[in-house]
């Protein structure tokens, strides 16, 4: 998870970064499941992104890869701070009636 504090007036520039790597990321980087991009209902600068890996292995090779630095810089110009929370998944609960095949 990365929680993020965006520069006043970044909005449009940090969803357009986004929109331009975002396919790249799922199509191409081994791993990878999901991300999602979320904006906090209270502040319009405070921001969330979650990103869900097959490992924490995975994650962590492709962040330290100059590829993944020069794919986030835009979107990093458009903070004004970010925090990184690494988190590995020990239980899950899924609704069955919206599980893959259910009900």
């Amino acid at each position: 998870m990365f929680q993020l504090r965006l520069k006043p007036g970044r909005e449009n520039d940090f969803l357009e970064a986004y929109e331009a790597i975002r396919n790249e990321v799922a199509a191409g980087v081994e791993g990878h499941i999901v991300d999602q991009v979320c904006r906090s209902i209270d502040d319009p600068n405070s921001w969330l992104i979650t990103s869900e890996w097959e490992s924490i292995d995975t994650f962590v090779a492709w962040e330290q890869t100059e590829e993944h630095r020069d794919l986030v810089k835009p979107m990093r110009e458009c903070w004004d701070e970010a925090r990184s929370f690494k988190y590995v998944v020990e239980l899950e609960t899924v609704n069955p009636r919206r599980a893959v095949g259910g009900a």
